[in-house]
């Protein structure tokens, strides 16, 4: 297996919770299927038991124009896993493997420009997240700091509502959630791009209201459809994508970066030298 294969999975399962019974019947088959078969309609309608439109109608939810070209993507990057691993390193090592896989079949390179470009464009930022993506957007904000960007961790449910209506055109929210369902933080998104601020979700369950209220939603991997998902830090999949967007941005303006970085540093450094004396 290579290390960065293109799949569909992570897509579909992003796209899950907008799909109908029947058609998460269909996704589950598809994240779940193992073995190389006969995969146009017909075959897979039978099998299922539904109608060829059922497929269609899946594959458009998913994102694509329809099911034959899903299943040309689907054809195409559709690897027989082994089922022989053993031992508990290699388990959850293959576990994170898969997961930075799904990362690279979600990523969009002209996302991460755009969102790069709000960081930039920013007079403040605001990166939020309850819960292990209260954890991450600590993580963020530390990094991000060092770069010279005025920008807060927001991880209190009371907080993000009170920071809510206080922002304006000249701000950007970084929202965390995996679950895409907690209610503060999506309060937050909501009022301040109603404001006039940039608003970015991280999630892995999209639904079709985000496109309302976020100019930006990054879709990231889901640890429920992952073997051993358990045990996987659930901020990981959030750190990854960030640390992309991090890097994008860090190289944007090198020289500059590099600088502000370096100060920041030699102040924690100055610090241990007074503490110190």
């Amino acid at each position: 297996m290579e290390y960065y294969e293109k799949s569909v999975i992570p897509i579909i399962e992003s796209n899950y919770n907008k799909l109908t019974n029947v058609e998460k019947n269909i996704a589950d088959f598809f994240i779940h299927n193992r073995k190389k078969q006969d995969f146009s309609a017909k075959a897979i309608a039978e099998q299922l038991f539904i109608s060829e439109a059922s497929l269609s109608r899946f594959a458009k939810k998913c994102g694509f124009r329809g099911y034959r070209e899903f299943i040309y993507q689907y054809e195409e990057t559709f690897i027989e896993k082994r089922e022989s691993m053993t031992g508990n390193t290699r388990i959850v090592l293959n576990a994170y493997q898969e997961l930075l896989n799904r990362t690279y079949s979600l990523v969009d390179e002209s996302q991460i420009a755009r969102i790069s470009q709000y960081i930039d464009e920013a007079k403040r930022v605001f990166v939020c997240g309850k819960g292990s993506s209260g954890l991450a957007a600590n993580e963020v904000w530390l990094r991000f700091m060092r770069l010279g960007i005025d920008i807060n961790a927001v991880n209190d449910s009371d907080i993000m509502r009170m920071q809510a209506v206080l922002q304006d055109e000249n701000s950007l929210v970084l929202a965390f959630s995996i679950s895409g369902e907690k209610s503060g933080l999506l309060y937050f998104l909501r009022e301040a791009h109603k404001r006039g601020a940039k608003t970015v979700l991280l999630t892995a369950n999209n639904r079709e209201n985000f496109v309302d209220f976020c100019d930006e939603v990054v879709l990231i991997p889901s640890l429920n459809h992952l073997n051993h998902g358990n045990s996987i830090s659930p901020q990981f999949p959030i750190l990854v994508m960030m640390d992309i967007i991090y890097s994008y941005h860090a190289q944007q303006d090198r020289f500059k970066n590099e600088i502000v970085h370096g100060t920041t540093l030699r102040a924690l450094e100055g610090d241990k030298v007074d503490n110190f004396e």
